[in-house]
Parts: structure tokens; sequence; C-alpha cells
């Protein structure tokens, strides 16, 4: 099962993540850190990605072989996180075939409606869960 975790400025919700994953499945999955840029792919490479690599033709050509991807919502929307999301980023994520596991966090003027915002640690737990379940089936 390959999980694409995706982040990029400081990569620190992508850091968090990683390091969650770890704790609960140990080396069971191949995580892959994708860094918008190279400190966020370092910080996800500390919290022991498998594999790491950054910029746009990392994500592009990995999104579609992954199972899961993981992310906060702006991987999705082209120039969120202060531009380092291309517009090619973006749609080869949003494209990808995988489960995409997406946290509503978002410095974008983006609001889900009916979203009750909550810590990150809230938000990991639940993306645990579900990812649980998600493996339960397939």
């Amino acid at each position: 099962m390959k999980i694409a975790v995706v982040d990029g400025q400081g990569g620190g919700i992508g850091g968090a993540v990683i390091k969650r994953l770890r704790e609960v499945f140990g080396e069971t999955l191949q995580i892959l850190a994708l860094g918008t840029n190279s400190i966020a792919t370092a910080q996800m490479m500390k919290a022991r990605a498998n594999k790491g690599a950054t910029g746009e033709n990392a994500i592009v050509q990995t999104a579609p072989k992954a199972d899961v991807i993981v992310g906060p919502i702006g991987i999705v929307l082209a120039q969120s996180m202060m531009g380092e999301v291309t517009p090619a980023m973006a749609e080869a994520v949003a494209d990808s075939p995988a489960l995409k596991l997406l946290l509503p966090l978002s410095q974008e003027n983006v609001e889900i409606m009916g979203y009750l915002p909550e810590p990150l640690p809230h938000l990991i737990e639940k993306l645990i869960l579900r990812l649980k379940e998600y493996l339960e089936h397939v």
C-alpha cells in the first residue's frame, strides 16, 4: 500500500501525519513524502517517510501511482500554499484514482461549509480511523 503525503511550506502538517501513521501502522505502509519544496520534503523525511521527492514533476508522476493521497485541502487548489501548488500539481492529485484524505486546513479564501474547525491532532486521528477502515476493505 503506497500512501503519498503531500505538503508544502514548512512540511509541518505532512510531518505530523507521517509521524502518526508510523506510530499506528509501523512499517506496514510505504509512505512517500511529496513536498512542494525541499524544506517540506526534508521535514516529512525526518518523520520517517520511506521515500521523498520534491516539486511539480515528482507530484505529477507519483500521484497516479499512489493508493492513498493525504494532505491539506490546498493540494487540490491551484495556486494555493502561497503559490506553491501549481495547476499541474492540483490536477494530478485531483485526477489520481487514489483515495484522497484531505485535511480541511487552508490559508486560502476557501471555506468548507458545515465543517467545524478542529485542532490538527484531532483531524489526524480522524484520518487514521478512515485509513484503517479503508485498509480493511482493500
